[in-house]
């Protein structure tokens, strides 16, 4: 009599699970390369519309409308703004260029045949994707509107002191609205003016022309003033004959300071005022503040089946349809925001059409890449759990 022996493996309960680490070598590689990607696209595009609008930021100083005591500091906060605002297509690129890149070098191939399928790939991404969505929510909605409300509070208290700036060699310069105009032969590296002309309109149309042999800034209890030193004054009315003439050894041009005004940009305003606003236009501000992050994950969720390569697409196929899929929507999403402005369309209608369309558009790409069965399949499993 034969007896039968049955070999059971006592498993301890979930010692799969435990052999599958949160984070894996397979997301540790996506993730670096995504990084690495990700910053030298988002480099590229940050240099190139700083460098853009950083023009006339110098544009203003070289006419006097800002010192460049503040440029580098402007320049450091406007990359904090174009930096926050383009992050979504830094990081759409950067997934279509890294898994692009995988399935060039056969390496998706090779991950798949180990057994690494969509769900796989999809898990690495989003374990890059979802932490950079976070941090550019709390970007967006707190560090961007204050860098924009420092940068207007630097330019209008830079405007106090405008009436002193442009004061060049060899130069007529204008200020307190035309009434002083001023001519420098030299100015020494101690800020000392010398051979100074300056041509100061005076009330009920007095004139005033002054010739000096230097001059200098200075600030005084009342105001800030140029001191003028050995020359001469000649005052009177232009086309009488009564005229004053007078030497002195020193004589003060007072310069009138602008008052300071700080315009209040939307862009400007805190994002707490901006959640219990019933204003459109802000409504509308702060639905662009919350697309940064929401454009973030969508554009991942589609950049993963669209970098695909087709082998009769080529390289760039793809590339170009990912710029077409951008473009089509950062112009819907700007036209629906200016619609929530106006209170041409309910402000919930905005975002859902727009994220609404991207989501739609992801579906379709996973569905022809994995095929419209399998994504049925994944829906009747996921109904029956």
């Amino acid at each position: 009599m034969i007896e039968e022996t049955r070999l059971e493996a006592n498993w301890p309960q979930g010692t799969y699970a435990a052999k599958r680490p949160l984070f894996g070598v397979l997301d540790r590689m996506i993730a670096s390369d995504l990084f690495k990607t990700m910053l030298s696209v988002w480099s590229v595009i940050v240099v190139i519309i700083v460098s853009r609008k950083f023009i006339k930021v110098l544009d203003q100083a070289i006419a006097g409308e800002i010192s460049n005591d503040v440029l580098l500091t402007i320049l450091g906060l406007r990359t904090i703004i174009a930096g926050v605002t383009f992050l979504p297509a830094a990081t759409f690129m950067a997934v279509l260029m890294v898994l692009g890149r995988m399935y060039r070098d056969q390496e998706m191939s090779a991950l798949q045949s180990a057994g690494a399928g969509a769900g796989a790939i999809y898990r690495s991404v989003f374990q890059f994707v979802v932490p950079l969505s976070l941090a550019a929510a709390g970007l967006s909605l707190y560090v961007a509107p204050w860098a924009e409300a420092t940068t207007e509070q630097l330019i209008s208290k830079d405007r106090q002191s405008a009436d002193i700036r442009g004061i060049a060699p060899g130069k007529f310069s204008e200020y307190s609205g035309g009434d002083l105009v001023f001519y420098v032969e030299d100015i020494g590296k101690d800020k000392t003016m010398h051979k100074v002309f300056v041509q100061h309109r005076q009330k009920r149309g007095a004139l005033a022309i002054v010739n000096a042999e230097t001059g200098r800034l200075q600030d005084l209890p009342d105001g800030r003033y140029i001191v003028l030193r050995q020359g001469e004054r000649i005052q009177g009315r232009p086309g009488e004959l009564d005229y004053v003439i007078e030497e002195f050894d020193e004589y003060a041009v007072r310069i009138d300071s602008k008052e300071a005004f700080v315009r209040e940009l939307r862009e400007a305003v805190p994002s707490e005022r901006l959640w219990n606003s019933d204003n459109p236009p802000e409504i509308a501000e702060l639905q662009r503040r919350l697309g940064i992050p929401f454009g973030a994950l969508l554009l991942s969720f589609i950049a993963v089946p669209l970098a695909q390569l087709s082998p009769r697409g080529g390289v760039y196929g793809n590339v170009l349809t990912g710029f077409l899929i951008f473009f089509i929507y950062g112009n819907l999403e700007r036209v629906s925001q200016g619609w929530v402005a106006k209170a041409v369309m309910p402000p919930w209608l905005g975002p859902v059409s727009v994220y609404g369309l991207l989501l739609t558009i992801g579906l379709v790409y996973l569905a022809r890449f994995f095929g419209w069965k399998w994504l049925m399949l994944k829906i009747k499993a996921s109904g029956t759990q």
